[in-house]
């Protein structure tokens, strides 16, 4: 299966083949004010299995866990389409959202849920992290 995510103007694009190895949600306040949403949605992809084109601007920041990720995203409209985390250089995470795919695989782990919005419910099935 190829997959394929992109910017809001399709400058931007990338092309996952495979399942992601992961799926999750974060309610980290970096993923919230990333998305612009109450919680982060991505997935992660070997980066053998990724390929991007077009333009990209790249933005690093470090984590609450002291890790730089650097986001990757359009310099036309400033979407986000991947981006990379220094501990785990073999793999591509990928906003869920980039897909625009309602099919796309249900997260797996919910992490930060300190920082969840009060009303946002998630299931049982789903692994639990603070």
């Amino acid at each position: 299966m190829t997959r394929e995510a992109t910017c809001s103007c399709g400058q931007l694009r990338l092309t996952a083949e495979g399942d992601p190895v992961r799926v999750s949600m974060c309610h980290c306040l970096a993923c919230q004010r990333r998305t612009g949403s109450a919680f982060g949605f991505q997935a992660r992809f070997p980066v053998d299995r990724v390929q991007v084109t077009g333009r990209y601007t790249d933005y690093v920041r470090i984590s609450d866990d002291g890790e730089a990720r650097t986001s990757h995203f359009c310099p036309d409209c400033g979407g986000t389409v991947f981006y990379e985390l220094e501990a785990e250089p073999d793999v591509v995470a990928v906003p869920g959202g980039a897909f625009a795919d309602p099919t796309f695989p249900p997260p797996i782990r919910s992490i930060y849920e300190s920082r969840q919005y009060p009303w946002l419910t998630i299931t049982a099935e789903m692994e639990h992290h603070d």
